[in-house]
């Protein structure tokens, strides 16, 4: 057959046409954004964050390779109301969620993030992404809060506080219970002939029965996990990323671990048995087996090609409970359930090969802020989102690329607990429970070991009113 140089030339340009239409669509093709929050995780267990007793190389590998945020905060020292600021951008005081539902009171009427809010996921779903939520919910345990409901295509987890990461009789792991009581009726620790169950009293209460009415669900269907959910989530976000390469997708894998009943596998106990205390020795195990999951969520992320154009933004979603857990905060003061440091201080880090460079980032952050720079990433067009009320949150790219860190550096960050009120703002922490106010030096005192009320008393003035003109436009608690 032949071919005239015209008709050669004609198809030359067309396929160079093709080719450049491609790779524009590419270069301007959305990226994919997975945000990964652990559950109870304190400031101080991660290397990156100081920690030496347990490696964590994928989470460290995350942080080395993109932004680590020593001064990044949640809006509340516990799970749900921490969780609910994220999904909503603003603070949870804003919307009456300022307590955590437990238990039977997840199943409650009207027990969730009000239907008027819109969340992070419908934003982005808005904007053409599969969205999908893989983990622990705690947002709402009815119908009108379920996941799906509010802008999430997938849901794989559970609704409540927490879950056993493997039912009875717990085979293959050693699990410590609270108790009130050791057989015998006393006090301390009891171990099982085997090893491989624990009771303690040393909370004075026994173990929440995390699992009733609370099934690990697809969709708002139960099924019969039978992996270690750790596990078990990971399986399913390395599946989730694997069919939705071909779109962007937004992921919120929400694992719960750490967070109690503290349960450590097998290979994992064996991996840290020169730890001589059973109780850290099954943290141990539950860190390094988060921390190898999200090596495995990286790895999948890798394998689709998509490593350039994801967005990964982890965290913890509060300090972590020492006693409870031996998540270790230091050197922060306190722990969850507290305004100070080491309640609402956590580990987080955002990167995105190619558009973050690799930096510590010491201005005070947010939360909330995860929320603003995800939308930013999905373009959403927020004009379409109109009367949902102003959102607390700023996209941290302009930070992160240094192109405008001056409107962060001169930003409170606010907290109402009850009566447990806080206020950073610049290297000052003004903090009190019912009595006065306490004044800390975040920039001289990181352990909020002394106080400076006295001798500072119109800085503390000047505070103390910042943080009343703040709660002035939040609302009463819709629960306690």
């Amino acid at each position: 057959m032949h071919y005239s140089f015209g008709w050669i030339a004609r198809s030359l340009a067309i396929a160079v046409g093709i080719l450049a239409a491609a790779v524009a669509v590419a270069a301007d093709r959305q990226p994919n954004i997975v945000v990964i929050i652990a559950d109870d995780l304190g400031y101080g267990e991660l290397g990156c964050y100081g920690g030496n007793e347990i490696p964590t190389p994928q989470m460290d590998g995350l942080a080395s390779g993109g932004a680590r945020f020593t001064d990044g905060y949640v809006t509340a020292p516990f799970c749900a109301a921490s969780r609910a600021a994220i999904m909503a951008g603003r603070y949870q005081t804003r919307f009456g969620f300022e307590f955590n539902p437990i238990g039977a009171e997840n199943a409650a009427q009207g027990i969730g993030i009000p239907q008027d809010e819109t969340l992070l996921p419908s934003l982005i779903q808005s904007a053409g992404y599969a969205t999908g939520l893989i983990g622990k919910w705690h947002l709402g345990g009815t119908a009108p809060f379920h996941p799906q409901r509010r802008g999430f295509d997938e849901f794989f987890g559970f609704l409540h506080e927490g879950h056993f990461f493997v039912p009875p009789p717990y085979d293959g792991a050693t699990t410590w219970l609270r108790r009130k009581a050791i057989p015998g009726g006393g006090k301390g620790r009891w171990t099982s002939a085997n090893g491989r169950t624990i009771w303690s009293t040393d909370m004075g209460h026994s173990e929440p029965p995390y699992d009733t009415d609370n099934p690990v669900m697809r969709s708002s269907q139960p099924v019969n996990e039978t992996e270690n959910l750790t596990d078990a989530f990971t399986r399913e976000a390395c599946d989730f990323i694997d069919r939705h390469a071909d779109q962007p997708f937004f992921l919120c894998l929400a694992y719960n671990a750490v967070h109690s009943p503290l349960q450590g596998e097998d290979e994992y106990m064996e991996r840290f048995s020169h730890i001589e205390d059973v109780q850290r020795r099954i943290f141990a195990a539950m860190l390094a087996h988060l921390d190898d999951s999200i090596g495995r969520v990286l790895a999948s992320i890798e394998a689709a090609g998509a490593t350039e154009n994801t967005l990964v933004l982890f965290l913890s979603d509060n300090g972590g409970p020492t006693k409870e857990l031996t998540s270790s905060n230091a050197p922060l003061r306190g722990g969850k359930g507290m305004v100070y440091e080491g309640g609402v201080r956590i580990p987080m880090i955002a990167s995105w090969p190619g558009k973050i460079s690799p930096q510590v980032v010491s201005t005070p952050v947010t939360s909330m802020d995860l929320h603003a720079t995800a939308c930013r990433a999905a373009n959403v067009d927020m004009a379409q989102h109109k009367g949902m009320g102003d959102r607390d949150g700023s996209n941290l790219i302009p930070l992160l690329t240094r192109s405008d860190a001056s409107s962060f550096a001169q930003r409170p960050i606010f907290w109402r607990v009850g009566d447990r009120h806080a206020i950073r703002y610049q290297q000052w922490k003004l903090v009190r429970r019912r009595g006065d106010w306490e004044l800390y030096d975040l920039s001289s005192d990181i352990s909020e070991s002394v106080d400076l009320a006295d001798t500072n008393p119109d800085k503390v003035r000047e505070l103390a009113k910042r943080w009343r003109d703040w709660n002035a436009q939040q609302v009463e608690p819709l629960w306690r």
